[in-house]
């Protein structure tokens, strides 16, 4: 049930309680703002690390890393990738940060930034490097040609990907192709290397990532070769191991769900005036509940008061001549004596936040269409959701998820939806370990998928996995990789079947110690009359 009883002058977000994560909302960006122009639903995805896990920050590095870092620096960074932030829930491993378009994450030692529409997300990756070396202390390098302003940190590792675009020719900045993209990283980064996984000719993903402890493009060295982008179409292995020592990277997993095509009376959810309807019949269900229950309970009042009452008041009760001064009706100034809302003074009560957009709608979506169940707070009961519903229509949400057990650890997921019938996109990102949950990514796939019912939708899992160098492979380790290398495959059969649709393609992939897998769905029923969009060909 949807808890929308919010108090007037409302200062936080309904999914902020006491003694949780604080949140804080920026109220200037959120007014006004309009979802009118945000057609371009598959996001630009960065990662940035500077440091393997939070524990292995170096010695020059600020406690807290990149953590340390005032928000108002993030911001200005933001301005760089034309995006703003709406609010943000703060806590002691992770920064979630909701954006205009789409969402940030700050941990001590990486930075995650997934952003939408037009935004011109590689504009921002200087700046980062730079915000690492100078205010978070990681270590640094002194350049001119990459950030502009002499400093740079050097990264652990970087990843970047997206989807292939609806609108590939609206696209601003390095984003107007792949291979102007590869272009702008490999400026910064020596031995990138990019693939583009799925068909050329239908749907697909772009990756492009550095090698552990990433060196930067010296500011000297002449324009070389630009990476090659490789395609990927089978099943594959790298012909070079490498040993990950790292628990905490041997334990990192992305999981994204990427939907097209969604189902325009399901997607009917997502929209401003839908859901404040939703939200008016719910409130004032409530309130009627209250209502009666409080009428139920003044019964018992009276009898009981009557058991207080003296003789003489007795006896003017049954003789129909009591008359009490103080007598008061505490449903006049609410109701009508049927107990109907039918003043207009009920109207008055139903709260503004209900019938905007911004974070109190949001929450409302968040409960109603099932996303708030997909990490529940029966089992995570310190997991903290922040969302957001735009006029007319989309929806933004952040979810951080401290581990319930165990080390010490907070994840996250995110959820970003489009519901415009000729540009309908949703996406679900995740990296909470799938062992942390006892559920198998199958069945987190599927009830993502139930809740959006897209025609068609991609899955890329990308988790790291413990391997080794030539020379460790003797007659044990090479038995504990081919341990591993069966259940990766076992864990990627078992992705094969979601109710209701057929998989038409799956990419099996090893790329420097991460297992890629790469999946394309269809519905059953679908007819295929909104061919997959080709997006650039060029890289």
């Amino acid at each position: 049930m949807v808890n929308t009883e919010i108090p007037k002058h409302y200062t936080a977000s309904p999914s902020s309680f006491s003694g949780t994560p604080h949140l804080t909302i920026n109220r200037e960006v959120t007014v006004d703002l309009d979802s009118h122009n945000a057609f371009e639903g598959p996001e630009k995805l960065l990662e940035v690390w500077f440091s393997a896990s939070p524990t292995s920050l170096p010695a020059c590095t600020a406690t807290a890393g990149l953590k340390v870092v005032p928000a108002e620096i993030w911001k200005d960074m933001l301005d760089l990738v034309n995006c703003k932030v709406l609010s943000i829930v703060e806590s002691e491993h992770v920064d979630a940060y909701l954006l205009s378009e789409s969402s940030m994450f700050v941990f001590p030692h990486k930075l995650i930034l997934k952003t939408c529409g037009t935004t011109t997300l590689l504009c921002g990756l200087p700046r980062i490097l730079e915000i690492a070396g100078q205010l978070a202390g990681f270590p640094h390098t002194t350049t001119n040609r990459i950030t502009g302003s002499g400093t740079a940190a050097s990264p652990y590792r970087v990843f970047y990907s997206r989807k292939n675009f609806l609108f590939p020719d609206r696209q601003r900045g390095p984003h107007r192709s792949w291979r102007d993209e590869v272009k702008s990283l490999d400026r910064l980064f020596l031995g990138g290397s990019a693939y583009m996984i799925g068909k050329m000719n239908g749907e697909h993903w772009y990756l492009y990532l550095t090698e552990p402890n990433t060196i930067l493009t010296p500011p000297a060295t002449p324009d070389r070769a630009e990476t090659e982008t490789k395609i990927l179409d089978l099943p594959s292995k790298a012909a070079t191991l490498h040993h990950i020592e790292n628990v905490e990277e041997q334990q990192d997993e992305t999981l994204e769900v990427l939907m097209t095509d969604l189902d325009e009376e399901n997607a009917k959810q997502f929209y401003l005036e839908h859901a404040s309807t939703v939200a008016e019949g719910r409130y004032f269900q409530r309130a009627y509940k209250a209502k009666k229950d409080a009428q139920q309970h003044l019964g018992i009042i009276r009898e009981s008061c009557f058991e207080s009452l003296n003789r003489q008041e007795g006896q003017e009760i049954l003789r129909g001549d009591y008359h009490p001064q103080d007598a008061v009706d505490i449903f006049s100034n609410t109701s009508s004596e049927n107990g109907e809302f039918n003043s207009s003074e009920d109207e008055d009560l139903f709260p503004a936040e209900l019938a905007t957009e911004g974070h109190a709608l949001g929450t409302v979506v968040s409960e109603c269409s099932g996303l708030s169940d997909v990490y529940p707070s029966s089992k995570y009961p310190d997991a903290r959701v922040d969302a957001y519903l735009f006029t007319p229509c989309g929806f933004s949400a952040n979810g951080v998820i401290p581990a319930p057990q165990g080390p010490r650890a907070t994840h996250y997921f995110t959820v970003h939806v489009t519901p415009e019938p000729h540009c309908s996109y949703a996406s679900f990102e995740t990296n909470v370990p799938s062992q942390q949950t006892g559920r198998e990514t199958a069945e987190i796939v599927e009830q993502v998928v139930s809740i959006f019912k897209p025609g068609r939708f991609s899955v890329t899992l990308f988790e790291a996995k413990p391997t080794f160098t030539a020379a460790d492979l003797d007659y044990d380790a090479a038995a504990e990789l081919l341990v591993l290398e069966r259940q990766a495959a076992k864990k990627s059969a078992k992705t094969d079947c979601i109710r209701g649709y057929r998989r038409a393609e799956r990419i099996v992939h090893n790329l420097d110690g991460y297992d890629l897998v790469f999946k394309y769905y269809e519905r059953w029923d679908w007819d295929g009359s909104a061919p997959a969009r080709l997006g650039e060909m060029a890289f």
